[in-house]
């Protein structure tokens, strides 16, 4: 699995534990306002990857002082040896968490099937028909929607949540969104982080000259 970064600790980032986080590396949405540009390209030197045995070795040293582990990105469904990945820190007693952006049902239904997560939240950028707006690429809005019911089926502790940049939506955009979450799921509204913003001036961020 391809591993851009990792962080040892959180306390915010899986709720009620105690976690570390990997941030895979490549992503298949072009958000204008990703504040995580680096972890966007699929391929990328070898040296700028954090091995995967060694985020497997420090999570082995810390079982009883940390009890979870949150998998983001990039978008963590694109890589290939993610079940494989998840079995292992399963195997050493972590709870997992997944973050998504829900393009990749059929992957998320696997990991579900094989009972690989613990917790999930998917990323909602935008009323269906004006998804590709949000995400900067053209989007299957029927593969959001099989994710978001497969999360809502899974009864797992698990929320959807959405960036809310004020250039980009209204808070007519965000009833909208809300509506078509199913209504005992959480839904949250993240602030937008404008440093490092992919594309400032879609943002309505002001751009030096």
């Amino acid at each position: 699995m391809k591993i851009g970064g990792f962080q040892p600790f959180t306390l915010s980032d899986f709720p009620g534990h105690l976690a570390a986080v990997v941030f895979t590396q490549g992503c298949n949405f072009r958000c204008p306002f990703c504040h995580n540009g680096t972890l966007l390209p699929r391929a990328v030197r070898q040296d700028g990857l954090v091995p995967e045995t060694e985020v497997l070795g420090f999570l082995h040293a810390r079982r009883g002082l940390l009890d979870g582990l949150v998998v983001t990105g990039g978008e963590p469904t694109l890589q290939p040896g993610l079940a494989v990945f998840l079995k292992h820190v399963k195997s050493l007693g972590y709870k997992t968490k997944l973050d998504t952006n829900g393009s990749r049902p059929q992957v998320l239904a696997a990991l579900l099937e094989e009972d690989l997560l613990d917790y999930i939240a998917m990323d909602v950028k935008a009323p269906l028909d004006e998804y590709a707006r949000l995400a900067g690429v053209p989007v299957a809005v029927r593969d959001l929607e099989e994710s978001i019911a497969l999360i809502s089926w899974s009864r797992l502790p698990h929320e959807f949540r959405t960036t809310v940049v004020p250039a980009l939506l209204t808070p007519k955009h965000l009833s909208a969104i809300r509506a078509m979450l199913p209504s005992d799921s959480p839904h949250r509204a993240q602030r937008f982080m404008p440093e490092n913003a992919l594309d400032p001036e879609a943002c309505g961020l002001r751009v030096a000259l």
